[in-house]
């Protein structure tokens, strides 16, 4: 099962809000929709979060009553927005959507319906580029675990923050399907909960061993040295290599360097954006202070007590290692390398 597939017409995802107790899809035939659904997180992770639009963008085309072209483009920009504004943090979002508005523009398509095949067929395009960039990112990434590493791992980034396989989450997935002895440590990932909820399920699914740890314990486990290797994802990377990832990223990755552990984020080049010259220039979602006192609904302190909620931190470059893609690691000097990467990728 995919966390996002096309079928039948509709746009299924697996309602990541119900895991791990249930295993419950949704489908969707409004943009509309699946933009509240990016909102509301039923699907969650930069790579996913992308093709989801992609998808979105192609139930827009299908929406739309317009029978000449300049009126389909008009309503596609429409949509555009819409899902532009779901989560403004990801750049794979809008990368998406600004992608498949490019396909609607081209010269190539003269009539309505030319221009809705084309978008639905770009859409299984990155699906199915989504899926052969995790495994490719899992090679590379994998050779940077050696046999009986223990990794600490944050927030989700599996199958479930992708179309499938994962990123940070496929290397681990990797090094384990290559025979290596590995364990993880998966920070639960207040107050959402990704890493004790999800994380901890696609472990589950694939035999790797694992504990989830309070986000307060990576520090404790760092200096009794039970961590080898410090791995996570990225929502947007900077054209410094400063990278924009799930909140409490910034923290472990500072504990590791101070340890003297390899610190590693991963993505798809994608999700580097080299308009943003640092992280600091880059958007911060903030998120309903709701689901700090009362995660999914679990009241732990009075509504009326005041909180913040920022859904992501910046991690300076200068705290990791380096960034595994799928077209390998990218090493320091960030700001050379990561240009030389996305050009070589063009």
């Amino acid at each position: 099962m995919r966390a996002v597939a096309w079928i039948d017409d509709r746009l299924r995802m697996i309602d990541q809000r119900q895991i791990p107790f249930e295993t419950e899809t949704i489908d969707y035939e409004d943009y509309a929709e699946v933009a509240r659904a990016i909102t509301d997180m039923v699907v969650r992770g930069a790579p996913a979060i992308g093709v989801s639009a992609a998808y979105g963008m192609a139930l827009a085309a299908r929406q739309s009553a317009a029978t000449d072209v300049p009126a389909l483009l008009r309503d596609l920009a429409t949509a555009a927005g819409v899902m532009k504004a779901a989560r403004p943090t990801a750049v794979n979002l809008a990368w998406a959507v600004d992608h498949v508005m490019d396909v609607a523009r081209s010269d190539r398509f003269t009539t309505p319906n030319a221009i809705r095949a084309a978008i639905l067929d770009e859409a299984h395009r990155m699906a199915e580029d989504d899926v052969r960039t995790n495994k490719q990112i899992g090679q590379y990434g994998a050779a940077l675990i050696k046999d009986g590493d223990t990794i600490l791992h944050h927030c989700n980034t599996g199958f479930l923050a992708t179309v499938d396989y994962g990123t940070a989450l496929g290397i681990i997935r990797t090094a384990h399907e290559q025979g290596k002895h590995i364990h993880v440590l998966l920070d639960e990932t207040r107050p959402r909960l990704q890493g004790a909820r999800l994380s901890a399920w696609e472990c589950e699914q694939l035999g790797i061993p694992y504990d989830i740890i309070p986000d307060t314990a990576a520090g404790f486990y760092m200096r009794r040295g039970e961590i080898n290797v410090v791995m996570f994802g990225a929502d947007r990377v900077a054209a410094n290599g400063d990278v924009v990832n799930k909140i409490g990223s910034y923290q472990i990755a500072v504990l590791g360097h101070e340890n003297g552990i390899p610190v590693y984020s991963a993505m798809p080049i994608s999700t580097v954006d080299l308009t943003m010259p640092d992280g600091d220039e880059i958007p911060i979602e903030e998120r309903d202070p709701a689901e700090v006192r009362a995660p999914y609904g679990c009241e732990i302190v009075p509504a009326h007590f005041h909180a913040r909620n920022p859904a992501f931190d910046v991690t300076p470059a200068h705290y990791l290692n380096g960034l595994v893609t799928e077209c390998g690691v990218v090493l320091p000097p960030f700001t050379e390398n990561l240009r030389k990467t996305v050009e070589s990728k063009k």
